[in-house]
């Protein structure tokens, strides 16, 4: 099991996830934390390309692959019909770091802010229905709500709040 802090970053299709998890990434490291991160993908998707030797040991029915170079690595690992595994054990393989954000991952409990959009459409927060949402990240005033809201933009006040509600120490250098 990992005991990293983890943080979510969740919302509908369209509603500024990426957006949001990549500049919570920068502004992060620019802090000094080694950040790791974690995104689900609700569709088939492949991180390889036809014809490369590692696609080639994929489709000879290897179970994992290991990519490696001097510059990175990568362990691409085939379920072959088995179920997805589930976030703990995607956990427990991250390397020792600081923080793991997490973009997606709508059901699981870990605490999240939801990321919204006025264009991504009128479909109901995730917040009604998920008590780990813990603030809001829109681009368009939300009245009455209860959790804290910030500006999507806002990032630097965001990792300030994921910083203080996971108490997450500044590292010495």
């Amino acid at each position: 099991m990992n005991d990293t802090p983890v943080f979510g970053i969740t919302g509908w299709k369209n509603s500024g996830k990426t957006g949001l998890v990549t500049r919570l990434v920068a502004e992060f490291t620019r802090r000094g934390f080694k950040v790791s991160t974690v995104k689900h993908a609700h569709h088939d998707f492949d991180i390889d390309r036809p014809g490369a030797d590692s696609y080639r040991h994929r489709e000879s029915g290897a179970h994992e692959v290991a990519l490696v170079s001097g510059r990175r690595w990568a362990l691409m690992h085939e379920l072959r019909g088995d179920d997805e595994p589930p976030l703990e054990d995607i956990l427990a393989r991250i390397a020792p770091c600081d923080l793991i954000l997490i973009e997606g991952y709508k059901r699981e409990a870990h605490p999240k802010i939801e990321a919204r959009r006025s264009a991504s459409g009128d479909r109901e927060p995730l917040s009604v229905s998920d008590p780990n949402i813990v603030a809001i990240a829109a681009d368009h005033t939300v009245p009455d709500e209860t959790l804290p809201v910030f500006h999507l933009d806002d990032v630097e006040e965001m990792a300030d709040f994921i910083q203080a509600h996971l108490d997450l120490k500044r590292p010495v250098p």
